[in-house]
């Protein structure tokens, strides 16, 4: 049976661990010139409402990104073409952290009044609901992250519903160039506004690279101007040419106080991940290379069902390229030409191939190394 520890200290203070008081890991009890103060820690697992705020997870691979998902959860977006790109930076990052997502800016670019250049996590509703926003009861957060750019200067970002018409920006200072910098951001709950706390988009974070005036209004107040991602007069990383922002170490929890990053199991990381994203065939990933077991419905037309690591989000788009590879039948191998996508839903996904085969025979299918097939349910 657990029992309470008490552990006490030539300081004079006086720890009390318990196993379980509330949802909590540790109470803590500390007199103080007389009196008793109490703190408390989150639980394991529930604190960041941010999934893979420490860059880690990459299912979609390396390279330069201008638009789209790059680490996983994180997306990049842009008005205008060939003003800067994403990368993941592995080398040079904050204790504690292995990666990082590092912006790069290709030009200097004065952005117009419409123009956007961003770094967003769409956060799902399912996974804010108890912070009770738009309602009396909305509880504050807190936004925490490492950050890191060759510019110096009061840098914005906002927060926003899925409607894009309750809106907060918010500033931070980088007070030194190419320094790594911590930075948090406390933010009261929305009392109005519509959130949902379904698998819709609960809170869009939102860090600025770049914002026109229609997107930007006065920092720390909620507002309902339409669609903002930015408070005015921000730094904009696109107006300097080959300037960088990078940022890992990104948290969002309920409370007033920054706390440590919650560090995960990677596996438990990586299948928060895959409910919105999973690779199902490709061969560099060593995804179900050479591992799909299926039957042949007639001489040519064969059937495979891929099971999705992870539930997913909602039923997603299904993507496949590079179609190819062998079906092999007793050992022969038959040439598959064509591939097609047949019955997604939220848990597995259909694949009926084209190959001369014998009727009725089981087969296994080894894709091609230029196959690629994935499920993306993002937000």
């Amino acid at each position: 049976m657990a029992a309470i520890k008490l552990k006490g200290d030539t300081s004079g203070e006086v720890t009390i661990q318990a196993p379980s008081v509330a949802g909590t890991n540790t109470l803590e009890l500390q007199a103080t010139s007389g009196t008793l103060a109490t703190t408390a820690q989150a639980s394991i697992g529930m604190k960041n409402r941010i999934i893979n705020g420490n860059m880690a997870i990459n299912q979609r691979g390396s390279g330069a990104l201008e638009n789209g998902f790059l680490v996983d959860r994180f997306s990049i977006g842009s008005s205008q073409a060939s003003k800067g790109s994403a990368t993941v930076q592995t080398a040079d990052v904050p204790t504690k952290f292995t990666s990082a997502l590092k912006y790069t800016s290709s030009t200097a670019y004065s952005v117009l009044a419409t123009d956007y250049f961003f770094v967003t996590q769409k956060i799902e509703g399912n996974n804010i609901a108890d912070l009770n926003w738009g309602t009396a009861d909305a509880q504050t957060i807190t936004l925490s992250f490492w950050v890191k750019s060759s510019l110096t200067g009061t840098f914005g970002g906002a927060l926003r519903n899925s409607a894009f018409n309750y809106n907060y920006p918010y500033t931070y200072t980088i007070s030194s160039a190419d320094t790594w910098e911590k930075k948090s951001v406390t933010i009261t709950g929305a009392t109005s506004g519509t959130w949902l706390t379904t698998n819709g988009t609960g809170i869009d974070v939102w860090f600025s690279l770049g914002m026109g005036t229609t997107y930007s209004d006065t920092a720390g107040a909620w507002t309902t101007t339409a669609g903002l991602g930015s408070a005015t007069g921000a730094t904009s990383v696109v107006g300097t040419s080959g300037a960088t922002w990078l940022v890992t170490g990104v948290q969002l929890e309920a409370g007033t106080t920054a706390t440590p990053f919650e560090n995960l199991q990677y596996g438990q990381q990586l299948a928060l991940c895959q409910r919105y994203f999973e690779p199902l065939i490709n061969d560099s990933l060593n995804y179900n290379g050479g591992q799909l077991v299926g039957s042949s419905f007639n001489t040519t037309r064969n059937f495979i069902n891929i099971s999705m690591k992870e539930i997913k989000r909602a039923t997603p788009t299904i993507v496949g390229s590079g179609v190819g590879g062998n079906l092999f039948q007793n050992g022969s191998p038959k040439a598959v030409t064509a591939l097609y996508v047949t019955y997604p839903n939220f848990y597995s996904v259909g694949l009926d191939l084209t190959a001369s085969v014998t009727q009725g025979a089981a087969f296994h299918y080894d894709p091609s190394a230029t196959t690629v097939i994935t499920a993306d349910a993002e937000l």
